[in-house]
């Protein structure tokens, strides 16, 4: 593959590339660049956008050439409370997600699980967690209190002010040259940017890929807190669609999703055609009775969003495709875990787990 139809692939990924000439040019210069996201084990309700949706965008990144390192980011979860702050119940998690990625399609060939739990042991790691610490305020670090999935007045124990300057730290222990991570994580990615040369490492490119929204209506505020309430999320269980939904509890979420006719921005049902659908099918059909214009075969996305507008598609046979798909995605994990006798264990023994925030 040629630097441009790299450069076009990882591109398709990220929302926000942080910058595109430094991007292209490690691409020029390095076969294997290592790129990065991590994930916090906090619970059994794993949603389609970090299970399928995570999955379609490493496998960009690694078919662009990319090594990818997959953070199990087991003390960040510790840090920020998550399962009550018990270490050894969100590392059994950890292993969970581990099996969902294995069994939705991520093609795990040149993708490396690493784990915070396996290198806290080293004092260089650390090191880098006070390099960080000392070169930026507490006002700074507050502010980052997104990556957490909290706004900055949640930012209370100490151990939240410490998880921010262990997440830049991840950056440069593990080598990284691109951060792809969600847009929610860009205020630390950015942080290691600026911090990078002063501390004698190097800038990283940042790959920020899109937030899928949860099936409600959106927040009609506008502050800066609004992505952490838009975004689908395992807090808010009625408004996420999870890798381990029956295919009836799709049905009844979707049904019940925001969708009004003709509107495009911030529909969950377009986004989940144009980012999940569309990424994984040739083609999307949508079966209507032959009185309302009989079944219709759509192949690109914007012919759909164009179609939606119009008027000539009417929400409910929108929602009842999206969720034909949907479950079709879901299916093979649901399966998976149902005939496996040891994964089964593991789903049962995680979903007693109690989820905090």
């Amino acid at each position: 593959m040629d630097i441009e139809s790299k450069l076009e692939l990882i591109k398709q990924v990220g929302e926000e590339v942080i910058t595109e000439e430094e991007l292209k040019h490690l691409l020029q210069t390095k076969e294997h660049p290592i790129a990065y996201d991590g994930f916090e084990p906090s619970g059994v309700g794993i949603h389609i956008a970090q299970g399928i949706l995570r999955a379609i965008n490493i496998n960009k990144m690694t078919k662009a050439g990319c090594k990818f390192k997959m953070l199990v980011a087991d003390w960040h979860a510790w840090a920020n409370n998550k399962i009550g702050g018990d270490l050894e119940k969100i590392q059994l998690v950890g292993k969970f997600l581990i099996e969902v990625w294995r069994n939705c399609g991520m093609d795990l060939r040149n993708v490396e699980f690493v784990w915070v739990s396996d290198y806290v042991k080293e004092p260089e790691y650390w090191k880098k967690v006070m390099q960080t610490a000392r070169n930026s305020t507490i006002k700074r670090i507050i502010r980052t209190g997104q990556i957490m999935g909290r706004k900055e007045a949640e930012v209370q124990q100490s151990s939240q002010i410490l998880y921010p300057c262990m997440q830049a730290a991840d950056i440069f222990h593990l080598n990284v040259d691109i951060c792809q991570l969600g847009m929610d994580q860009r205020k630390v990615n950015v942080l290691a940017r600026e911090l990078g040369s002063s501390l004698g490492f190097w800038k990283p490119i940042i790959v920020s890929h899109h937030m899928l929204i949860g099936l409600g209506e959106p927040p009609k505020s506008k502050d800066v807190d609004r992505v952490i309430e838009l975004k689908m999320s395992k807090s808010k269980p009625d408004t996420a669609i999870f890798m381990n939904d029956s295919e009836e509890d799709i049905k009844t979420k979707i049904q019940k999703a925001y969708c009004p006719a003709k509107v495009i921005q911030e529909n969950p049902m377009l986004e989940y055609s144009k980012y999940l659908i569309f990424e994984k099918f040739n083609a999307m059909e949508i079966k209507r009775e032959e009185k309302f214009g009989g079944a219709i075969v759509i192949e690109t996305y914007r012919e759909l969003e164009k179609l939606y507008h119009e008027g000539k598609i009417h929400p409910a046979d929108l929602k009842n495709a999206v969720a034909y798909y949907i479950n079709d995605m879901i299916k093979p994990v649901r399966e998976k875990f149902d005939k496996d006798a040891n994964l089964k264990k593991l789903l049962e023994n995680v979903r007693q787990f109690e989820i905090t925030r």
